[in-house]
C-alpha cells in the first residue's frame, strides 16, 4: 500500500513539473545596428544572418548588446539589451510550440515601438527600429524564445 501512494505521490509531482516547464519561457533580446554599408557582419550575429538580410535587406549587421529572462506565463519583465535600450516583455499565453508576447521598446524614455508576437523556440523575431544617429544606420531587435 506504501509502494502505491509512493509512486502516485512521484507521478503527480512529475506531472506538475510538466506543467510547470510548459508555463514559463526564456526569451534573448538582441540589439544590433544594420547598416548599407559594405563589411563583415559581427560572427555573434552568424546564426541569425540569413534572417536578418531577408527582413531588413541591409549589408552589414553589428552586435550592440543583449540581455535574457525567463518568465512564468503571464507574467512580465523587462530586458536591458545595451545602449540604453530597454524592452519590456509581457508573456501572454503559451502552447507549448509557441508562446505569445507583447513587447514595449523604449530608449531615454521615449516609446519606439509596442508590438505583440508569437515566438517559436530557437526561431528569431527581428523588429527594425529608428535610426541610430550615424548615416543609413538602424537599430534592430532580434528576439528569440527558448
Amino acid at each position: 500500500m506504501k509502494t502505491i501512494r509512493l509512486i502516485l505521490l512521484l507521478a503527480s509531482l512529475a506531472g506538475l513539473c510538466a506543467v510547470a516547464r510548459a508555463d514559463s519561457a526564456s526569451i534573448r533580446g538582441i540589439l544590433i545596428s544594420a547598416s548599407n554599408e559594405s563589411g563583415q557582419t559581427d560572427r555573434r550575429l552568424a546564426p541569425y544572418e540569413p534572417t536578418l538580410r531577408r527582413i531588413l535587406r541591409f549589408e552589414s549587421y553589428r552586435f550592440l548588446g543583449d540581455d535574457s529572462t525567463s518568465l512564468e506565463v503571464p507574467a512580465q519583465g523587462s530586458l536591458s539589451i545595451g545602449d540604453g535600450h530597454e524592452l519590456e516583455v509581457s508573456t501572454e499565453k503559451s502552447d507549448g510550440k509557441s508562446i505569445h508576447v507583447k513587447v514595449r521598446w523604449s530608449s531615454g524614455g521615449r516609446t519606439l515601438m509596442n508590438t505583440g508576437l508569437v515566438l517559436r523556440p530557437g526561431v528569431p523575431a527581428v523588429l527594425g527600429g529608428p535610426s541610430t544617429g550615424n548615416k543609413g544606420e538602424v537599430y534592430a531587435v532580434i528576439l528569440v524564445g527558448r
